[in-house]
């Protein structure tokens, strides 16, 4: 599960930064706010993953 996250977070990145190259039109807002979308919540899932190493 987390192998597929990093791959989609790094693939969301990078389409986000492609995005910036764009004109601003209607589709660029639209693909700006999904990959963002998609960005925020693969993370807030890969933190959510995360092994926790609590010491007392």
């Amino acid at each position: 599960m987390k192998p597929l996250l990093w791959l989609v977070l790094c693939l969301a990145v990078v389409a986000n930064v492609g995005l910036n190259l764009m004109d601003d039109t209607g589709l660029h807002i639209a693909l700006s706010i999904v990959s963002g979308a998609v960005v925020l919540a693969s993370g807030v899932r890969l933190w959510m993953l995360r092994d926790r190493h609590e010491e007392a």
